[in-house]
C-alpha cells in the first residue's frame, strides 16, 4: 500500500542516498534510538531487515524504542482494541531481534503504543491489553494532539484543544497512576498546552516529540523569523516543567539548506539547518532531559542513518563525555525503562 511515505523505486532511493558516504563520528558512543517506526507504508515495507540495514552503518546503536505509527492494527474486533494489533506486531519484530539473528542491537526493546484517550478512565483495559500483547515492552502512549487551523496539515483528531478534553485528562491520569510515559506530538503553537498538562500531572513522565514540531513551511511560508520566536517562547514554557523530556530531531530538511541541492544532505548540511532549533533545547532542558531521535524511516527521505547521527554528533561536539552519554543513551534508557547496558 503506497502512501506519502512511498520511496518509489527503493533501489533508486538507496543509490541516491549512497551518493553521500560518511564514516561514523565517535563510533564508540552508545546510542539508544528512542523513536523509529516499522511499517507497510512504502514499497518495499520497512520492517526489521530494512531497519537493520540502516542500523549497522557505523554508529553504536545498542537498543531502540518503537513509536506507534498505525502499523498492523487488528482488522476485526472492538474498535478501541484494534490498536493492540500494533503491540502484537512489535512483539514479533522484537522476538526476531532477540534471537540474535539480526545482530547485537536490541531492536524494539521498548515501545510506545496508541489508544483512544477519549475513553477516559476506561482506557485502562486497552493499556492492559497492550502490556500483554507487547510481551512487557509497553511503556506508554503517544498522544497525537497536533492541530492547526490550516487543514492541509495532518490532524489525528478534530478537537482543537484535545489535551484539555475532560476524558483525555482522565486517561492521562491513568498514565500517571501507572507510571507510564506520555509521548506527545503537537505543533509549535500548542506548546503552551503541553506545559499546562505537565503542570497538572507533576508525576507524569512526558516526552515532547520532534523538537516541538515547528511549522516552518506551508501556512507559515515566509514567516521563518516569526515562527522561530513563537516556537522558542513555547519551548521555554515547556522546559520549565521538570517532568518533561524532549526528543531532538525530525525537523524539516529543505533543498535550500543543502550545499548541493542535487545530492542528499551531508551531516554538515543537517547540522547547519537544525542546530538553531536543537541547541536552545539542550540549553533549556539540560542534557539529562534530552534525547536524540532518528524518526526513521520518515527522515530517510532526506538523508541516510549514518549522516543523521553524524549531524547530531557535530551539534554536540563541544559537550562533555558525560553530557553526550546522557543525550544519546542514559535519558532514553531511564525514561523508557529500556534496561540496556553499554559498557
Amino acid at each position: 500500500m503506497a502512501t506519502d511515505f512511498d520511496f518509489g523505486n527503493s533501489d533508486d532511493h538507496s543509490k541516491w542516498l549512497a551518493l553521500v558516504h560518511e564514516d561514523a563520528l565517535e563510533p564508540d558512543l552508545p546510542i539508544i534510538d528512542p523513536h523509529h517506526h516499522l511499517w507497510m507504508r512504502q514499497t518495499p515495507p520497512y520492517f526489521l531487515r530494512e531497519f537493520v540495514e540502516d542500523l549497522y552503518t557505523g554508529h553504536r546503536v545498542v537498543a531502540t524504542v518503537y513509536s506507534e505509527c498505525h502499523s498492523m492494527y487488528r482488522k476485526d474486533g472492538p474498535e478501541e482494541m484494534r490498536f493492540v494489533g500494533e503491540s502484537e506486531f512489535v512483539s514479533g519484530m522484537a522476538a526476531m531481534s532477540d534471537s540474535g539473528e539480526f545482530g547485537e542491537t536490541e531492536i524494539c526493546k521498548a515501545m510506545i503504543a496508541q489508544a483512544e484517550m477519549m475513553m477516559g478512565d476506561d482506557v485502562r483495559r486497552v493499556f492492559d491489553a497492550h502490556d500483554v500483547a507487547s510481551g512487557g515492552r509497553f511503556r506508554g502512549i503517544r498522544v497525537s494532539a497536533a492541530w492547526h487551523e490550516d487543514q492541509s496539515l495532518f490532524r489525528r483528531h478534530d478537537e482543537k484543544h484535545y489535551l484539555a478534553e475532560k476524558p483525555v485528562l482522565e486517561a492521562i491520569g491513568v498514565l500517571q497512576e501507572r507510571g507510564l510515559v506520555m509521548d506527545v506530538w503537537v505543533y509549535h503553537p500548542q506548546l503552551a498546552e503541553v506545559a499546562e498538562v505537565a503542570g497538572k500531572f507533576e508525576n507524569l513522565k512526558i516526552v515532547l516529540n520532534h523538537t516541538g514540531m515547528p511549522v516552518i513551511g506551508g501556512p507559515n511560508k515566509g514567516r521563518s523569523a516569526e515562527v522561530y520566536e513563537e516556537w522558542l517562547t513555547g519551548i521555554k514554557k515547556v522546559a520549565q516543567q521538570p517532568n518533561v523530556t524532549i526528543k531532538l530531531g525530525a525537523l524539516p530538511m529543505r533543498t535550500q539548506d543543502r550545499s548541493n541541492p542535487d545530492l542528499p544532505p551531508t551531516s554538515i548540511d543537517v547540522q547547519k539547518a537544525w542546530a538553531p532549533w536543537i541547541e536552545p533545547c539542550i540549553e533549556l532542558f539540560g542534557p539529562e532531559r534530552c534525547m536524540f531521535e532518528s524518526n526513521f524511516p520518515v527522515h530517510k527521505h532526506w538523508c541516510s542513518y549514518p549522516v543523521l547521527w553524524n549531524a547530531f554528533k557535530r551539534i554536540t561536539e563541544n559537550y562533555s563525555a558525560a553530557e553526550k552519554r546522557a543525550m544519546y543513551f542514559e535519558t532514553a534508557n531511564r525514561i523508557y525503562d529500556v534496561g540496556a547496558t553499554a559498557e
